[in-house]
């Protein structure tokens, strides 16, 4: 017990730099329809109950009791929600303790738990998150962002959610969200919506793409040259290439012979370990082989922009 306090000791920084970034998302997700249920009151009051030891902490012992006041009547109004985003904030820009990436990604794990927190993804919700995601564009080549990003973009393009886009959506939150800080969602739930729709790699969406001093990673058959002619490319534009994906490797372009392949599908051996060093904190972006020769045509061309 005694070496569980002091491992604690060590840790209760990170601890607390995360718990204030996901209760910041939790709140802003729970408020993003502007009308807080008896749901997700409960989950926000889970919440709090789960991070109780917190509370002779500084700074939960400023922001537990105002997130307590909030909620104590069952309802969590707008001016409420924004008081604790606004206390949260305030502690968050004070610390250097991770940087803004990490933080950023702290706070979309507990947005996304906050959008879905009654078990439903309203139109309302999805446009406050494609807001976010259109204001944090910093956060591009990062796990879940680019993967996020990605679905989005197919299930906006054509203005409209179906059924089956939504719960595409929630599919893929499920891998981010953290069920363990949750009252109303199952795991099992999410876990069976994840096998039903099969998302696996997610090619990014317009993604900046570099070649000097960059590693490549090609899979799958390219609708415009060949593999050896693909490497021959890259090293003249002072890139490598190679066979197997590591975390040292950049970009891994996925041929696709003209498809587009921005989202639900799974590509193979190479997405799957590209998408597993993602979760890790890799910095592998997962390419559309069409985004990849526009790239290379503009370096060719010598374009910059």
């Amino acid at each position: 017990m005694e070496t569980e306090r002091e491992y604690r000791q060590f840790t209760k920084p990170a601890e607390l730099h995360k718990a204030i970034n996901t209760l910041r998302g939790l709140v802003a997700g729970i408020n993003s329809d502007l009308a807080v249920g008896d749901k997700e009151v409960t989950e926000l009051v889970h919440w709090c109950e789960l991070h109780a030891h917190l509370r002779d902490r500084h700074p939960f012992s400023e922001i537990l009791p105002v997130v307590e006041h909030a909620y104590e009547d069952g309802v969590v109004t707008e001016d409420e929600a924004k008081d604790i985003l606004w206390l949260c904030n305030n502690f968050v820009d004070d610390s250097s303790y991770y940087d803004m990436v990490t933080s950023s990604i702290q706070f979309l794990a507990g947005m996304l738990h906050g959008l879905l927190a009654d078990g439903e993804l309203s139109d309302r919700e999805i446009a406050t998150l494609k807001a976010w995601i259109d204001a944090n564009d910093f956060l591009a080549g990062t796990y879940p962002f680019d993967e996020i990003n990605s679905l989005l973009h197919v299930v906006l393009e054509d203005k409209k959610i179906t059924a089956d886009e939504r719960e595409k959506l929630m599919a893929f939150f499920g891998n981010v969200i953290d069920f363990t800080a949750s009252y109303n969602l199952s795991e099992k739930d999410f876990s069976q919506l994840r096998e039903k729709y099969s998302i696996g790699g997610i090619c990014a969406v317009c993604p900046e793409i570099t070649f000097a001093g960059k590693l490549f990673c090609f899979t799958g058959e390219s609708y415009r040259a060949k593999r050896a002619e693909i490497v021959e490319t890259i090293a003249r534009l002072g890139g490598k290439a190679r066979s197997s994906v590591s975390a040292k490797t950049d970009y891994l372009v996925v041929g696709n012979a003209g498809n587009p392949c921005w989202a639900y599908a799974c590509y193979g051996r190479k997405i799957e370990e590209a998408v597993n060093l993602r979760k890790e904190g890799a910095s592998v972006v997962i390419v559309n082989e069409t985004d990849f020769w526009d790239a290379v045509d503009d370096a060719l061309a010598g374009v910059t922009d």
